[in-house]
């Protein structure tokens, strides 16, 4: 006799939310990067910034990004894949807070590099929590 796979169903309202937290959190880190170069040139006037300063707007989240991906997947191995993914999402939502308050440009480069941090934490989390929390039957679904 064998067990049933562990795991919520989808169409359960856990599975359902589970799927929607880590969908948005994960979207909210890759459209950063979409919504910031198409607000570069704002950017770079509201704050007289010239190329260089915005290039490195850019630089700074993807490089702490892609730095720290696998960090923030093996934090969430060891720490709790939740855990890593709420903190995460904190830390990216502090970090935005943070850009959009910024008086100039050396603030909005350590922001977005703050941010990309966050964006670390959270993007490995949430593939990991579907595939943790989610029934067998229902992940590629999902």
């Amino acid at each position: 006799m064998t067990e049933p796979a562990p795991g919520v169903p989808l169409r359960s309202a856990q599975g359902r939310w589970i799927l929607l937290a880590t969908v948005l959190g994960s979207s909210m880190a890759m459209l950063d990067s979409t919504v910031v170069n198409v607000a570069l040139p704002t950017i770079g006037a509201d704050l007289g910034a010239d190329l260089a300063v915005l290039q490195w707007t850019v630089n700074a989240y993807l490089l702490t990004l892609a730095g720290l991906i696998l960090v923030g997947g093996a934090l969430g191995d060891r720490f709790g894949r939740r855990r890593i993914f709420v903190l995460g999402v904190v830390w990216f939502a502090a970090g935005s807070l943070v850009c959009g308050l910024a008086p100039g440009a050396g603030v909005l480069i350590a922001a977005r590099a703050f941010q990309g941090v966050g964006g670390a934490l959270l993007t490995p989390g949430s593939l990991a929590l579907i595939q943790g929390s989610i029934h067998r039957d229902d992940r590629a679904r999902a």
